[in-house]
């Protein structure tokens, strides 16, 4: 391996916490050891980490992209300090890490039109949306269906262990980089995919590989991007008027996405959002909805449930609050209800006031707490069928219970 010396770029926490962005369910090949994230991004292992005022990045390159025979010795291959004339090192950075807007004037905007927003946000500050490849995001969004974070990570490393280039060792480790839609397309992939625990999605993400190989001309996927977010080394180019549901260049993503096996409305969105650069996409999954009802008044009259039209209202709700970014403030609020950050949001507890364990509508589902009242705490009870968006099994319809629990007012 070559394996260049640490760098430094100036950055604050609020304008980017790699903690919260690189496990908020964006991307789902990061391993993070001690304080280092690592991942096989473009022909190199990129490791990351930071402290309050900077991020550090090292890059480490393989001679060669062959298997060997034998595990590696564990001692670290000879660093070198000087960075070569073409290393594109620091613009992948800069571009995969999506830092050209400025965070801090964003999270100022949306807190500016939004209470809920201004309330949870200064807990969850620095959250980017990652400029990923296409393809990577199609895989890991067929890959989540009814799954959670870590599971879906764990099937990210299998296809890439055993489908992608391998591009170097950390230590004893080594690191697979994406397979090709190429790779996937062959008709045994299907079956190995099943036997190494992917279930139905083996299908989906054999049949979607085919789709692109041989139903669509080469560079089809990228070339749904937003021209405002293009492929790295690309020019930057208009992307057309806001609309209530989105710039028409958005609108022809999600609906030719959704031709694609396995790639329902929240999936579609989440590529538009996360790997083909569309901001105002919102995906809308069990999270999405609770905090639709909880906080923005959505789940009573024509809206009672979630089908297509309140999925496609919940969307344009958020879109005219928010604008062509509505997907980015959408995640911010997203990572806010997912179970593995509800410590930020937990409330100091005292004499009058009893923290309940609501009961979860997903793998990440936050913690809520409730007041004591007089002698009793009221719990309201929600349970979502889950028959209607494809990749989540659910249609939304919601029915409730209210239950009394008797509760001792704590003694002073």
């Amino acid at each position: 391996m070559r394996t260049y010396a640490w760098r430094k770029l100036p950055m604050s926490l609020t304008e980017l916490c790699l903690d919260t962005t690189l496990r908020c369910g964006q991307s789902f090949r990061w391993r993070k050891v001690e304080d280092t994230w690592s991942c096989a991004l473009h022909g190199r292992i990129l490791s990351l980490r930071q402290d309050a005022t900077h991020l550090y990045y090292q890059a480490s390159f393989s001679e060669q992209l062959v298997e060997p025979l034998t595990p590696p010795f564990s001692a670290p291959g000879s660093k070198i300090d000087s960075l070569p004339e073409d290393d594109d090192t620091e613009a992948l950075i800069h571009h995969y890490l999506n830092l050209r807007p400025d965070l801090t004037k964003l999270y100022e905007q949306w807190s500016n039109v939004d209470a809920n927003f201004k309330k949870k946000a200064p807990r969850f500050a620095g959250v980017r949306i990652l400029r990923q490849d296409a393809w990577e995001a199609l895989v890991g969004f067929i890959c989540s269906s009814n799954n959670n974070i870590i599971r879906i990570s764990q099937m990210m490393e299998k296809l890439c262990s055993h489908y992608g280039p391998l591009v170097g060792y950390i230590g004893v480790t080594p690191y697979h980089d994406m397979p090709s839609p190429i790779i996937l397309a062959d008709p045994k992939v299907e079956s190995q995919l099943r036997q190494l625990g992917f279930g139905y999605r083996a299908k989906y993400l054999y049949q979607t590989a085919v789709q692109i190989c041989h139903g669509h001309d080469d560079g089809w996927l990228d070339n749904l991007r937003n021209p405002e977010s293009p492929i790295m080394g690309q020019k930057v180019a208009a992307a057309g008027e806001m609309q209530p549901g989105g710039r028409a260049g958005y609108r022809v993503a999600h609906e030719q996405l959704l031709a694609l096996q396995g790639v329902g409305p929240k999936v579609a969105d989440c590529v538009c959002l996360m790997g083909l650069g569309w901001g105002e996409a919102v995906p809308v999954d069990t999270h999405v909805w609770q905090i639709a009802q909880r906080d923005y008044k959505f789940g009573k009259g024509k809206h009672s449930s979630l089908t297509k039209a309140t999925y496609d209202a919940v969307g344009d709700r958020f879109r005219s609050l928010w604008g062509k970014e509505a997907g980015w403030a959408h995640s911010v609020l997203f990572t806010a209800d997912l179970r593995v950050f509800s410590e930020r949001l937990s409330a100091k507890i005292d004499v009058d006031t009893v923290k309940v364990e609501a009961e979860s509508l997903g793998p990440d589902a936050a913690a809520t707490s409730a007041p004591v009242i007089g002698t009793k705490i009221e719990i309201t009870e929600t349970k979502i069928k889950r028959e209607f968006l494809e990749e989540e099994g659910h249609d939304g319809s919601v029915s409730s219970k209210t239950v009394s629990r008797g509760k001792r007012r704590k003694k002073m």
